[in-house]
């Protein structure tokens, strides 16, 4: 009798064994499945206006540096066609706008919750010649001088919008009309200008600042067109919201901020 009844004790002692082993087993630990989720890779597309490339592509580093687990994607180009782009459904998960008006549609429509966006950078207007120039062209009133200007296409891009609103209450618009060159977005105005396709350009302050190629010769008055107010928002429909708010929160502080400010934008808060 004492044989089988080791033998039973025997089995019970090894299941003990391998079920403490099994508990035990690091493989298993809610506390390991809950650090590879915190370690996931996650990655955010930002719609943003063409001007904002090189001022965001700077804080984007530093982001990327403090978050390892966000990695951030850029749509850079008009911010009508961005606009049109969302609209339409395409994948962003922020909106970062050089015009307030193609920005509040996408509010209206409920696309993007108030509670989720600001207006957050201010930015100026200014007329570039080439570096070489000798057209004589020192301000404005002189543009009239170019055989052709460069704007971005007044319907898509604000910068083209408020260069022709600029135009326009100076009484200029009518008289060189037939002279300009319409482009995609702001940069490719520039393009155009450093090139000398052209002997004139309207773009952002900030744009023509981070070129050797070009001269600024005029700023616009703030009462020569409507006010260039940069919104930036968290698209509803994001699939990756926490993270998409930690990078508006992000654009905020006091760091991106001086960032901003270095490539010449005026920040509203």
């Amino acid at each position: 009798m004492k044989k089988p009844y080791f033998l039973f004790l025997s089995m019970i002692m090894f299941v003990l064994i391998m079920s403490g082993c099994s508990k035990n087993d690091p493989s298993t630990k809610p506390e390991d499945t809950k650090q590879d989720s915190l370690n996931e890779k996650v990655e955010l597309t930002v719609s943003a206006a063409a001007s904002l490339q090189d001022s965001l592509n700077e804080i984007t580093t530093a982001f990327e540096d403090e978050n390892p687990n966000v990695k951030i994607n850029y749509n850079f180009g008009a911010s009508g066609s961005l606009q049109q782009q969302i609209f339409q459904g395409a994948p962003v998960d922020l909106f970062f706008s050089a015009a307030e008006d193609k920005f509040d549609q996408l509010v209206e429509e409920g696309l993007i919750e108030k509670e989720n966006e600001i207006d957050l950078l201010g930015n100026e207007i200014v007329l570039v010649v080439p570096k070489d120039s000798d057209k004589g062209i020192t301000s404005f009133e002189d543009i009239g001088k170019a055989v052709k200007i460069s704007i971005g296409t007044p319907e898509s891009v604000p910068a083209g919008k408020y260069a022709k609103e600029t135009l326009e209450n100076l009484n200029i618009w009518k008289s060189i009309e037939g002279k300009m060159v319409f482009a995609k977005d702001v940069r490719q105005v520039l393009t155009y200008v450093e090139t000398g396709n052209v002997d004139a350009g309207i773009v952002y302050k900030t744009d023509a600042l981070v070129s050797s190629k070009v001269n600024i010769v005029a700023t616009a008055e703030e009462n020569t067109h409507a006010a260039i107010i940069y919104p930036v928002g968290i698209i509803k429909s994001s699939s990756h919201i926490k993270e998409a708010k930690l990078f508006y929160e992000y654009l905020q502080n006091k760091e991106s901020k001086k960032t901003f400010e270095k490539y010449g934008f005026k920040g509203l808060n």
